[in-house]
């Protein structure tokens, strides 16, 4: 970091229809708000300066986000509250700042800490039981690893690191809804609308939809622990 930068970690939503943006599109949407409310934002070096700032793991087309986050530098120490008001005055609810603060200057990059998601998939279905859901996923689970054909190419996931929780299952009206926690890293992660989905297919069971979002991005400790970054 460049002397008399301010690395702020702000917590945002990618909520409603706009969860459906990219994560490029959502960049460039933060980037404009950030400019719309006029924070001393600092800027990269080279031949084509921008926003200095970095994201956590992105999420897909279609999933949304309770609690993403970016780092952003700025020239000038602004209260972190102050900011967050600014943001919410020029950005749509679905894509609005939660809370901000200061992080240290050797702090690790987002990319790094996070290596939790904890995410909340919702299946619709007749005769949808949280029973019968929480069968069929301790069934595949129970076989340790899960292969995933994406683009032609396998990819065999091992379940005992990649879910490092118990799966919970609760009931909702004309459904259920699946919370699981997946570890993430650079080598890539198991999607858990693919986890859920290969339950449900193996089990025979019939859905009619599936809408996922991810409740928490987490740091993980050399204990264990989990923690957020902000």
């Amino acid at each position: 970091m460049t002397a008399g930068e301010f690395r702020l970690r702000i917590c945002y939503r990618k909520t409603g229809r706009l969860r459906w943006l990219s994560h490029l599109e959502v960049a460039h949407a933060l980037e404009r708000a950030i400019r719309r409310a006029g924070l001393p934002f600092a800027v990269t070096h080279g031949f084509s300066p921008h926003l200095k700032a970095a994201f956590g793991p992105a999420l897909p087309v279609g999933t949304g986000g309770k609690n993403e986050y970016l780092d952003v530098w700025l020239r000038e120490y602004t209260d972190a509250a102050r900011v967050v008001g600014l943001l919410r005055g020029v950005s749509p609810e679905d894509l609005s700042a939660k809370a901000a603060c200061y992080v240290a200057d050797n702090a690790p990059s987002l990319t790094a800490a996070l290596t939790i998601g904890v995410y909340e998939i919702e299946l619709d279905g007749k005769e949808l039981g949280p029973e019968v859901v929480h069968a069929a996923l301790a069934q595949v689970l129970s076989v340790g690893e899960l292969a995933v054909v994406n683009k032609g190419k396998q990819k065999v996931f091992d379940l005992t690191r990649c879910v490092p929780k118990d799966v919970r299952v609760s009931d909702r009206e004309g459904g259920a809804v699946v919370e699981v926690a997946i570890r993430m890293g650079p080598e890539g992660s198991l999607r858990p609308e693919t986890l859920v989905s290969a339950a449900i297919e193996k089990a025979g069971i019939e859905i009619s939809a599936l809408r996922t979002t991810r409740l928490d991005t987490l740091v993980e400790d050399d204990e264990g622990v989990w923690s957020r970054p902000l």
